[in-house]
């Protein structure tokens, strides 16, 4: 299900990024103003359904702003670090795979935030189903701080060796800003 009435606007935007808030406040507080740039935008905010770290402070941004959460979340996490009780609607799952699933489903656009080993995992599945065709919809990197630039570097690495085609640089886009992030989620087709 897709809450986009024109079908050429993003409506709905998956946001990966960590279950910490990292050692920096100010992922914390670049988290909140993703959030709350998503809500005034309209965009419904796709995520894993967490209420902690840096997926807890988005979920936080875009309901203070008046926003729609919809998070996605395994029972085993729910069990371990709970859901967001004031999300708009939490989808409990049964595994990991089904969670990415259903996030990819409901996004029109995804978004890389700062974030561990799941954010990376999030961020590579989405970029290889790209690659395969599986989907055709834009990718952005929220490089705050440099917190995405060592996985940008490695990207690069794999494609100097000749491990994937150049391509798939035209697969994301790279933002240095929130501002700049959410200018280009409302500008984009």
């Amino acid at each position: 299900m897709n809450m986009a009435t024109d079908h050429n606007r993003i409506s709905s935007v998956a946001v990966f990024c960590g279950s910490s808030n990292g050692y920096h406040p100010m992922f914390h507080a670049a988290a909140l103003e993703l959030g709350r740039g998503l809500a005034g935008q309209g965009q419904r905010l796709v995520y894993g359904g967490g209420r902690i770290g840096l997926m807890g402070a988005v979920a936080d941004g875009v309901l203070e702003a008046g926003g729609e959460v919809f998070g996605v979340i395994p029972d085993f996490l729910r069990q371990r670090e709970g859901e967001h009780r004031a999300a708009t609607l939490i989808e409990v799952t049964d595994t990991m795979h089904q969670r990415k699933q259903r996030m990819a489903d409901e996004a029109d656009a995804f978004v890389t935030f700062a974030g561990g080993l799941g954010t990376l995992d999030e961020t590579f599945e989405i970029l290889t189903w790209r690659q395969l065709g599986l989907h055709q919809k834009p990718i952005f990197i929220a490089d705050i701080a440099g917190s995405s630039h060592k996985l940008l570097e490695l990207i690069n690495n794999v494609v100097d060796l000749g491990f994937a085609h150049p391509e798939i640089h035209g697969f994301y886009e790279t933002f240095a800003s929130v501002p700049d992030l959410l200018r280009r989620l409302r500008e984009a087709r």
